[in-house]
């Protein structure tokens, strides 16, 4: 403080010194004072703010009509000592102030000063008893510690003292100063007291002055006041007669009104009269449909209750059964009891032999339908045999025959198994081979009749051969028959082996003697047993190997014969004879198969071997479409009326040919079973005819299935036999189908409307796909409901697939929502809980009760048990389910532990009703442990720069996925993957990596806690030892060396791999001691240039193919129209003229790639090639593995250049895991550039850009944005949305500077897995444009009414942008509202500010703008120059028209602001000058036309009124002349004859005689040009104050007309007039 006060102490100083000068200067002569006026008055705009009142008030003053008479010099100088007189005062003030400062400090001063004193006195004293105590210890001779210690504080008492003196001195001092200062500003003070008492007698006489001028003030404003009340009271005079007229024609209108409602009234009545009879007729419709309606309903109540009471019939008759069983067995019970039987045992094996006898019942019903499957299929075969016959030209080979010989032997056989009085044996027997029988037919569908007739007796004569007798567990009743029958089917199998064995007689001959163990059946199987072709394509090449395998007991031979002569221009085989096999031993074939016909072939590859011939089956199809449904028998089930069912079944195209499906409905419905129908001999003549289904069985459907196949012959013969019958076959189906359609047409259609389709009807099914296709069922009336349908399909060789749908609508009064309630997989101790929903459609209230099972009463609870279920409502109950551990024991029938199944059947008892209502709880109850593979893990000992890991596997013992996470980890252990954390799936094992890294040398012994999902702990106990190195690197990257190991400095270098996409800063550096030193490892995936430059090139040749395959498929097109079209002999010549041309327009370099140099970054191509790249990168993982290299020692200044040696026992190895995966986001826009460049751009525009990103992952993104400087210029103008996969996001971008310089900012697009980063960059500029001509105002001057006038202004855009204008005028502006006040203060107040004027003056009558401009707007490039066209356009004379231009810019920054001016005339004389009479502003209505009485000859001619005040100033006793200018013009134009006009005035005798003097009198003026004409008034002696002098003065004007003005010259004396 201070330094702080002696340093300012200086500058107060100079401050006081400085009013002084300026106090004693002010306060000086006059006279000087009049010497520095126009300093004074140069300074004039430099008043304080509290002092611009003062310029206000002597403006005020100037304009006042004040009479004192004094001078020029006198009035400047009043002004001078008025600012005098305030400048002093405030310099006085601030001397008063100063004053008031210094005394202030003098005072702080001494208060400082006088605690200072204080402590100098009570220290001295302090220090005066220390001296006494010292002498009195001196005087003590043991006390010499006490002495030294009192000597210590009087050295230090004495320190303090001394400071304390010190700063006494200073604060002394200070204050002599300050003292010092106060004096010489109290003598100041004394030396203004004179000029204070001066100042103080201005101020009074300024004050009396500011009241006078406060006075007259106030009298003109009551003047003015006045004037505006009279002005008002005119105009409400005026208002008042035309809202009179106004009133008149309101009521002229209300009369013609009322006479034209009187006419329509007439009319209005005859069409209400019509409207209220169409809506009576509509209201009587409306109630007969209301009365039909509840008709309707009432009857469809009576049905309702009538089927109520039926039903309810039924249940009391079912009950009463009911009760009559349970009372008979009740008295069978006793009566078994009284006898001593066992009752529960006896009817428990009643009840047995009930089931067994059911389920005889259905076998034999499902045999028997079986043999009619079977028998139906037999006479099939018999007829399409019959047909062949018959059609056949030629005679069958002989091994047809034998086959269709061997066919009848089996059938017959067959015909035996099927008797129904065989036993039961048979029937099985029967049974099992109809089901081969069917397997085979339903593998070989497509293949031929022969093949199809020769594998079914095969089938039967291997199912004879090796079946015996003792192979059947039951005997028959007489066993000779059963012997002669196995006899004779031997019998009749031998033949056939003759016939195999005749075919080969080469083998016959090479055949080994075997002894007497007979062999039966083949010497080798093949595997595979068919070589199958399946779906060739023609032209291509397929190729199989076939493994023949030795089965014979004996030492064999294989030689292969040939192939089938349908195979053998298609098929090659490439085998080499084995020589001799032991048994079990096998060689190799392959088969070769080149398609050259799309149609299915089959044959086989003969073989000889040994023990005799042998052949291996071939097959080959073409693609075809073999749609099947999962399910042709759709069962609903039992319904409640009013709900909606939907069961889908799946179509699936197992074949390798796409085809069309539609739905094809029956129009009727099946109220009956229908059943298998036999074909009659007629019909099986025509051919097969289709039998219809019986859709109760779904066994009969998948038979149904197989027979609906129709055989498929290869042979061309029999497809054209095929294609005769089929007429006949239609014909039959048709006239069968007829008659049951003829039988259901009586039927109602809203019968069938319960079994609607879903949505997809039709479509297409590609190879091996499926569609799925929904049926609902919306039951309406109780009952049963079928509904038959049609899968038809566009192949025309695929037949329709039948479906079957089943429905029965039931009505239950209380019934369980949801009768089954599955709970899916639950854990032991864990809450689970459902909704129980009961439905009522009783009329009445239900006691409803749920009943638990004693044994899951501690597992499951329902709330509330017992409830009330309203009439036609739900009841909601709650079900709790938590199964404890016990849940084994205490539900041992429910509970299977083994498999965790849990079903439990639980009912409701209702009241009223005997029957409960069933439903079922089920769940699959599993355990939630996670189980380690371990209890404990040691890590061994681990360097604390390194790191150990141990593997433990952790298992999840549960059904269910767990979520697990290993928490309080410590910070040496990391735990892998995921940082422990994860989910198992159910029975999963995962194998988790324990990562050891000690931070201490010490040992460690801690448990990790493994939470799982539900909060349960598993803990794993580990162990380790932490020891420390002498040299090593640490987790973090950082070089450290142990300052106890290392004896000095060394040096270190990383050794980074070739072409790597790893970097490190630094790669090399020398340590110290101690020292760590932080390495960055950066890794930045990229592609590499060339991989796009090789992928752009493929892009480019893979177009070119395209282009030219496709002009080669245009090509025969065009040459065939060209054939078409005839030659025109003039024109013979011309196409070879083009051949030409076009060969010499090919160019052998556009075959040529362009050369990967030409392909730039940043281009088209490179970016799609690029993105491409991108879009397909999947992901790639590397690993690398860097040395770093640590010196054994540090070299010396002297060896410097000395290659150290690098001991391997110190180098250290950094591996990095690097994987890279494909980017989430791509940029689309700009070629893939991440930099978004604005460009130049006005400072205050805005210019939008669009950036668009691509999400080319597989999973939705949420994109975020990071924060733009909120004060930048850079804002985005969309949101953010998520992005689904492949789907594109535009992000909207502006840029609107606000400063001239460059901007760039970094934009951040961030999405859980990356960040992309936009570079925003632009740069502000501001326009530079100017305006020639300057100025503020463009004056038209005086033009004729009509008549147009243009003056031309020039843009010049110097800027480096192109620059957007636009041409503004404030006529054709929405008007502000302080521009509506302006106007109302100009019409109050227009004769006082008659030198303001509005900025929109006087308009057009026509509604046009007076001013106009060409062009509104427009751009300017830069350097370049633009014309701006100002047109004026009077309609009208007025001296008031005005308007404003403004110039801006497309950043609204405005160029210029211009008035415009103009003034039309009628006539081509005027007179320019003088006071205005009107206001500036005038109404666009016409002024009033008064009928006047006719004017003489001197009247007609028109004058024009003009007023010219002037005033004399006098001050001083000196009075000034006044002088006033005019000016008469003559406007040039080329519509008037004369090309000048002349002036004169009249009585300038009068004039002047009272002292006017007018220059001149009379004159000439040219077109295009004004003459002045000066007025002079001097006061004549005697002329008396505040006498206004008033004579009018006529002035006429001649050109094309006389024009006469009446100039009124208004003269006074002011004394404020300069």
């Amino acid at each position: 403080m201070d330094f702080e006060d002696r340093d300012s102490s200086p500058k107060r100083r100079s401050v006081r010194c400085g009013l002084l000068d300026v106090l004693f200067r002010s306060g000086d002569d006059p006279e000087d004072c009049g010497l520095g006026q126009e300093a004074f008055m140069d300074e004039e705009a430099d008043l304080p703010s509290d002092l611009e009142w003062l310029q206000e008030l002597s403006e005020e003053s100037d304009s006042d009509g004040d009479l004192a008479l004094e001078t020029d010099n006198s009035t400047k100088r009043s002004y001078a000592e008025t600012a005098r007189m305030f400048k002093l005062r405030r310099n006085l003030d601030q001397l008063d102030s100063f004053h008031r400062q210094k005394e202030r400090d003098v005072q702080k001063a001494r208060e400082k000063l006088k605690p200072c004193r204080q402590n100098v006195e009570s220290w001295l004293e302090q220090r005066d008893n220390l001296e006494w105590e010292i002498e009195q210890q001196k005087a003590n001779a043991n006390s010499s510690l006490a002495v030294f210690r009192l000597r210590a504080q009087h050295k230090l008492l004495c320190q303090k003292l001394q400071n304390e003196e010190e700063l006494e001195g200073q604060i002394r001092a200070e204050l002599t100063q300050q003292e010092r200062e106060l004096n010489e500003v109290e003598v100041d003070l004394g030396r203004v007291f004179l000029l204070r008492q001066e100042l103080q007698e201005e101020e009074q006489r300024f004050q009396v002055l500011k009241a006078q001028k406060a006075v007259r003030r106030l009298q003109q404003e009551r003047k003015v006041s006045q004037n505006q009340q009279h002005n008002m009271k005119l105009l409400r005079d005026k208002q008042a007669a035309r809202l009179e007229e106004e009133e008149k024609e309101c009521q002229r209108k209300n009369e013609e009104a009322r006479t034209s409602q009187k006419k329509a009234a007439k009319y209005l009545k005859q069409t209400i009269k019509r409207l209220h009879q169409q809506a009576a007729e509509k209201e009587k419709q409306n109630r007969e449909f209301i009365e039909r309606r509840m008709q309707a309903v009432e009857s469809l109540k009576s049905s309702i209750a009538v089927n109520q009471e039926s039903l309810q019939v039924q249940q009391n008759r079912a009950k009463e059964q009911t009760q009559k069983k349970k009372e008979q067995e009740r008295q069978l019970k006793a009566a078994l009891e009284a006898q001593g039987i066992d009752s529960i045992k006896h009817m428990y094996q009643k009840k047995q032999l009930k089931e067994t006898k059911r389920k005889q019942q259905e076998f034999e019903e499902s045999q028997k339908s079986k043999r009619v499957e079977i028998v139906a299929k037999i006479h099939q075969e018999e007829q399409l045999l019959k047909s062949r016959k018959r059609n056949q030209a030629q005679p069958p080979k002989p091994s047809t025959n034998d086959k269709f010989s061997s066919l009848r032997t089996g059938r017959e056989m067959l015909l035996s198994f099927l008797d129904p009085n065989s036993p039961s044996v048979s029937e099985e027997t029967g049974t099992l081979l109809v089901r081969e029988f069917s397997n085979i037919s339903r593998s070989s569908s497509p293949c031929s009749d022969s093949e199809h007739l020769e594998e079914m007796g095969e089938t039967v004569q291997k199912y004879m051969t090796h079946k015996s007798p003792a192979d059947s567990l039951a005997e028959p009743e007489f066993s000779g028959l059963w012997e002669q029958e196995y006899k004779a089917t031997n019998k009749d199998m031998t033949p056939a082996k003759a016939e195999v064995k005749k075919d080969e007689p080469a083998m016959a001959n090479r055949k080994l003697n075997v002894t007497a163990k007979k062999i039966h059946g083949k010497a080798f199987i093949s595997k595979p047993d068919v070589i199958f072709f399946k779906d060739f394509e023609v032209g291509k090449c397929y190729k199989k190997k076939l493994v023949l395998t030795n089965i014979s007991y004996t030492v064999n031979q294989c030689k292969f014969l040939r192939v089938s002569a349908q195979l053998k221009d298609f098929i090659s085989v490439n085998f080499e004879p084995p020589g001799s096999l032991s048994t079990g031993m096998s060689c190799d074939m392959h088969a070769f198969f080149q398609p050259l016909i799309n149609e299915d072939l089959e044959g086989d590859f003969q073989f000889a071997s040994t023990l005799g011939p042998f052949s291996v089956p071939v097959r080959c199809t073409t693609k075809k479409c073999c749609p099947e449904v999962d399910c042709r028998f759709v069962d609903f089930g039992s319904h409640v009326v009013g709900h909606t069912v939907s069961r889908t079944i799946t179509l699936n195209n197992k074949g390798a040919l796409a085809t069309f499906f539609s739905m094809d409905t029956s129009t009727h419905l099946c109220s009956e079973s229908s059943h298998v129908q036999m074909p009659s001999q007629a019909s099986a003549n025509t051919g097969p005819v289709t039998s219809s289904i019986n859709i109760s069985s779904s066994d009969h459907q998948s038979s149904d299935s197989l027979d609906s196949e129709a055989v498929r012959p290869k042979q061309q013969n029999l497809s054209k036999e095929l294609q005769q019958l089929e007429p006949g076959v239609e014909a039959v189906t048709e006239a069968l189908l007829s008659s049951d359609v003829d039988t259901q047409t009586t039927q109602t259609f809203l019968d069938s409307c319960d079994i609607t389709l879903g949505g997809v009807r039709d479509g297409e099914v590609g190879p091996f796909q499926n569609v799925k296709l929904e049926i609902l069922f919306t039951p309406t009336i109780p009952g049963e409901t079928k509904l038959d349908f049609y899968i038809r399909f566009s192949d025309t060789n695929t037949k329709p697939i039948p479906i079957q749908v089943r429905g029965v609508a039931v009505s239950i009064p209380v019934w369980v929502v949801q009768p089954s309630i599955d709970l899916k997989i639950c854990m032991f101790d864990r809450l689970y809980q459902d909704t129980i929903i009961i439905q009522s459609r009783a009329n009445k209230a239900l006691k409803v009760t749920f009943e638990v099972c004693p044994g899951m009463r501690k597992h499951m609870e329902i709330l509330p048990k017992n409830g009330f279920i309203q009439a036609q409502s739900s009841f909601n109950a709650q079900l709790k389910f938590i199964p404890r551990r016990s849940l084994s024991k205490d539900a041992e029938n429910y509970f299977d532990s083994d498999t965790g199944v849990l079903e439990v059947p639980m009912t409701v008892q209702v009241a009223g009703q005997v029957r409960p209502v069933p439903f079922t709880v089920q769940a699959i109850v599993t355990s939630s442990d996670l189980q380690f593979d371990q209890t404990e893990v040691d890590f061994g000992s681990c360097s604390v720069y390194h790191l150990v890991r141990s593997s433990v596997r952790l298992t999840n013992m549960s059904l269910l996925p767990q979520d697990f996470g290993f928490v309080a980890v410590p910070e040496f252990i990391e735990v892998q993957p995921n940082d422990g954390f994860g989910t198992l799936l159910p029975q999963e094992t995962l194998e988790i990596d324990l990562i050891f890294g000690p931070k201490k040398a010490k040992e460690y012994n801690f448990q990790l806690c493994c939470k799982s999902g539900i909060n349960r702990d598993f803990l794993l106990s580990c162990h380790g030892v932490g020891v420390r190195p002498p040299l090593s690197k640490e987790p973090t990257t950082q070089l450290t060396k142990d300052v106890m190991k290392v004896d000095g400095p060394r040096l270190f270098c990383f050794c980074l791999p070739k072409d790597s996409e790893i970097s490190i800063s630094p790669s090399a550096g020398r340590l110290l001691p101690g020292e760590r030193c932080l390495v960055q490892v950066m890794f930045r995936p990229r592609l590499l240039d060339h991989e796009i430059k090789e992928e752009a090139l493929r892009q480019i040749h893979c177009a070119k193919l395209i282009s030219e395959k496709e002009q080669e498929i245009n090509r025969p097109t065009e040459q065939e129209m060209k054939n078409n079209i005839p030659p025109e002999p003039n024109k013979g010549k011309r196409p070879l003229g083009n051949a030409k041309n076009s060969k010499v327009s090919e160019n052998p370099n556009t075959n040529k790639l362009p050369d990967p140099v030409d392909i730039k970054p940043g281009s088209e191509l490179y970016g799609k090639a690029r993105a491409f790249l991108l879009k397909s990168f999947t992901r790639s993982y590397r690993e690398y593995t860097v040395p770093c290299f640590v010196s054994d020692g540090d070299p010396t200044e002297t060896d410097s250049q000395v290659q150290l040696a690098w001991s391997p026992t110190n180098t250290l190895y950094l591996k990095l895991e690097c994987p890279a995966v494909q980017p989430p986001l791509l940029v689309t826009s700009s070629n893939g550039n991440n930099i978004l460049d604005f460009n130049q751009v006005f400072v205050g525009n805005k210019v939008i850009k669009r950036f668009t990103v691509q999400n080319i992952s597989m999973e939705p993104l949420d994109l975020r944005l990071s924060l733009l400087d909120i004060h930048g210029p850079f804002s985005l103008v969309n949101a953010m949305r998520g992005v689904g996969p492949g789907e594109k996001h535009t992000l909207v971008l502006a840029f609107s500077p606000t400063l001239e310089r460059k901007y760039c900012e970094k934009l951040e697009v961030q999405t859980p897995k990356m960040v992309l980063e936009i570079t925003l960059q632009g740069e502000g500029v501001l326009p530079v444009v100017t305006l020639s001509p300057t100025g503020d105002l463009v004056d038209f001057g005086y033009v004729l009414e009509k008549e147009i006038t243009s003056q031309h202004v020039q843009l010049q855009n110097s800027s480096v942008v192109a620059v957007d204008y636009r041409v503004l005028l404030a006529s054709q502006s929405l008007p502000s509202p302080q521009h509506g006040a302006d106007r109302v203060a100009l019409l109050l107040d227009g004769y006082r500010g008659s030198q303001i004027h509005p900025a929109v003056g006087t308009q057009n009558y026509s509604g046009l703008s007076v001013f106009s401009v060409t062009p509104v707007e427009g751009s300017i490039d830069p350097g370049q120059k633009q014309n701006i066209t100002i047109t004026f356009q009077p309609d009208h004379p007025s001296v008031c028209y005005s308007d404003k231009l403004t110039i801006e810019l497309i950043n609204k920054s405005k160029v210029c602001v211009m008035d415009l001016r103009g003034v039309a005339s009628s006539h081509n004389m005027y007179l320019y000058g003088g006071d205005p009479l009107t206001v500036p502003i005038e109404s666009l209505l016409p002024s009033l036309i008064i009928p006047h009485p006719k004017l003489t000859e001197a009247e007609e001619n028109r004058s024009v009124h003009a007023l010219v005040t002037l005033q004399a100033s006098c001050k001083a006793g000196v009075i000034r002349p006044a002088v006033r200018e005019l000016q008469v013009g003559c406007i040039r134009s080329p519509h008037t004859s004369k090309k000048c006009g002349e002036f004169y005035w009249d009585d300038v005798a009068t004039l002047q005689q009272q002292g006017f003097q007018l220059e001149p009198v009379k004159g000439t003026v040219e077109a295009g040009h004004r003459r002045s004409v000066t007025i002079t008034w001097t006061p004549q002696s005697g002329h008396k104050p505040f006498e206004v002098i008033q004579v009018c003065a006529p002035l006429t004007v001649k050109s094309d007309e006389i024009i006469i003005y009446r100039v009124t010259l208004m003269a006074v004396v002011s004394s404020t007039a300069d």
